[in-house]
């Protein structure tokens, strides 16, 4: 007869298959949306294209989700997170958790950029994607997303452009995560200019993490990397699907 800690050990297990099954289906209806809204892209580019130039985008209504011109960035040479951050001379640190609570005022955050504490009710939890070029959602709405397990990638204000290019061919970049799923086009990730006035030229945080890279370096991308790798999908309420 089975353990009581055999049983739990049994039923943790269940659980985990069971979420793992779970993403792998929210993935693949990702990839279909994808298919389907290349197709439409295209057919809006051919159909309207003289009154989508007189249109502009509003940089408050979420990430921008058109595909983006790809710029080389270094392949993959340090898989460690350890490793990498050293090398890059990033700093990988674990701040206290500050709090879990849905709250609709704003809230002062200990650690920069924000990495855990209160923040807005799941109805306004900010999307994934990337809001480069755009306006950042609000830290009370970007620290939920952490909590449901997404990675954030923020760059200072004033990076050079060619900079901020590289970071969203790496947020499209397709990837093997920890948790047991791929990273694909960006899923599970956010990629925004800072609004917090961090320090850092660019930082990766999730639930209780954060990878603070005072100078960007050729080497920062695989800490990027590495850091998504490891914590992606790791926050206390996993949502295995797309927000």
């Amino acid at each position: 007869m089975a353990s009581r800690q055999e049983e739990k050990e049994r039923r943790k297990q269940e659980r985990i298959e069971r979420e793992r099954a779970e993403a792998a289906a929210a993935q693949r209806k990702r990839l279909i949306q994808i298919v389907a809204g290349v197709v439409v892209a295209a057919a809006v580019t051919v159909g309207v294209a003289v009154a989508a130039m007189d249109g502009g985008k509003d940089d408050t209504a979420g990430p921008d989700t058109s595909p983006a011109p790809k710029v080389a960035i270094p392949d993959r040479k340090i898989t460690d997170l350890e490793d990498a951050a050293k090398a890059a001379s990033c700093v990988l640190t674990h701040p206290p958790i500050e709090g879990d609570n849905h709250v609709t005022t704003k809230v002062e955050y200990k650690s920069n950029p924000p990495t855990s504490g209160d923040h807005v009710p799941p109805q306004q939890v900010a999307s994934d994607g990337d809001y480069s070029g755009g306006v950042a959602p609000p830290p009370e709405r970007y620290v939920h997303a952490l909590e449901h397990g997404r990675i954030i990638i923020q760059y200072k204000p004033g990076l050079p452009q060619r900079r901020v290019d590289q970071l969203v061919t790496l947020f499209t970049e397709g990837s093997k995560t920890d948790f047991g799923i791929d990273s694909i086009n960006g899923s599970y990730t956010l990629l925004m200019p800072n609004n917090t006035k961090m320090k850092p030229e660019v930082a990766a945080t999730a639930w209780g993490h954060m990878l603070a890279c005072e100078k960007f370096n050729d080497k920062t991308f695989d800490a990027i990397r590495a850091f998504r790798q490891r914590y992606v999908l790791q926050g206390p309420e996993k949502v295995t699907q797309p927000e």
